[in-house]
């Protein structure tokens, strides 16, 4: 899977008891496809606070309300290699393209073993590629990166503290890993449900031109899918993530792309400073992000909280968080309003 562009992490919505929103993810999830986003992160913000029921109902709501453009990953945070397994069943069986799994908090900071052992299980028995996500505060050595980087199932990370330098570090480990991804005639990804669905409207309709003339009918293959595929050969695949603060300079350094928790309020506006850099105009690029760091610092003191409330500011539905995290006081959500003013879609 070729990852590249603008990854938006998903909010889990829920009523003011706590129950799940699932028309409300569907309606959040239908005006992001809307945007220039390359793709969702499902499960991503909240997704340990949801049952296994509602883990399942949120990941058949983004898939079936998702552009079929769209690349589909599901954060995959579980304590056992079993329950990773199980979930990444149900990630499969909603058509996603990938998992992204996160270190598991048993093993982190002193057994590096078991966390090894933990991604390279899930990638030896997962029928989707695995996504590494090194999060703020269980960042992943660069040497253990670069060990797991050589399993043919691990295709990429996600590095919440990703610098300029660990990238480059990263990178050179893992130079020798080359693979080879479906792209458009473009060069863009192709995506599990694009196959799907032009496989399906290839034959639905097809006639044999002997029944239509009065011949005798024959058992006639329908016509091949309509979409035009490519091989393109891609390296270790590593994006920022958590922060939009330094994904200039990141993409300036050679990631192809970023999820930062902003974009779930403030896709285009983030988007805006990724799409200058790509146009050939790095000047532009850095101040779209230079906007974009008063409300980044303030998002990533607030929390979940603040992304929610974000995103019901600026016509997305966030709600309030699932107990024992709190919604926004007033003076907070002023706060807000003012450090996305000039943002708002």
């Amino acid at each position: 899977m070729l990852l590249q562009g603008l990854f938006v992490p998903l909010t889990c919505p829920f009523y003011r008891d706590g129950a799940s929103y699932l028309r409300k993810l569907e309606h959040n999830v239908a005006r992001y496809s809307l945007t220039p986003v390359a793709g969702l992160v499902a499960l991503a913000s909240e997704g340990a606070a949801l049952t296994d029921d509602e883990a399942r109902e949120s990941l058949v709501a983004v898939a079936e309300f998702a552009a079929k453009e769209k690349v589909l990953i599901a954060a995959v945070e579980c304590e056992s290699v079993h329950a990773a397994l199980k979930l990444a069943e149900e990630v499969d069986a909603a058509g996603f393209d990938a998992l992204l799994v996160r270190v598991p908090r048993f093993a982190w900071p002193g057994d590096l073993a078991a966390t090894l052992l933990h991604f390279r299980t899930i990638a030896d028995h997962a029928a989707l590629p695995v996504l590494l996500h090194s999060q703020a505060g269980r960042a992943l050595p660069v040497s253990a990166i670069a060990e797991l980087a050589a399993h043919p199932n691990v295709i990429g990370v996600y590095d919440d503290e990703l610098t300029v330098e660990r990238y480059r570090e990263i990178a050179a480990a893992t130079a020798q890993v080359k693979r080879e991804v479906t792209v458009t005639t473009v060069f863009a990804p192709v995506t599990r449900r694009m196959l799907k669905i032009e496989s399906e409207a290839g034959g639905a309709n097809f006639v044999s031109a002997e029944l239509l003339t009065g011949g005798t009918a024959l058992a006639i293959a329908p016509p091949k899918p309509a979409i035009k595929t490519r091989m393109k050969t891609v390296g270790f695949q590593v994006m920022g993530a958590g922060r939009v603060q330094g994904m200039v300079a990141l993409l300036e350094a050679g990631t192809a792309g970023a999820m930062p928790d902003l974009a779930a309020a403030m896709p285009q506006g983030v988007y805006e400073a990724l799409a200058a850099f790509k146009d050939g105009n790095p000047k532009l690029a850095a101040e779209k992000q230079q906007r974009l760091v008063q409300p980044d610092v303030l998002m990533s003191k607030l929390g979940i909280a603040g992304i929610k409330y974000g995103c019901d500011w600026n016509g997305y539905y966030g709600g309030v968080p699932r107990l024992p995290r709190l919604p926004l006081d007033a003076a907070a959500k002023s706060r807000v309003e003012q450090a996305l003013g000039s943002l708002r879609n």
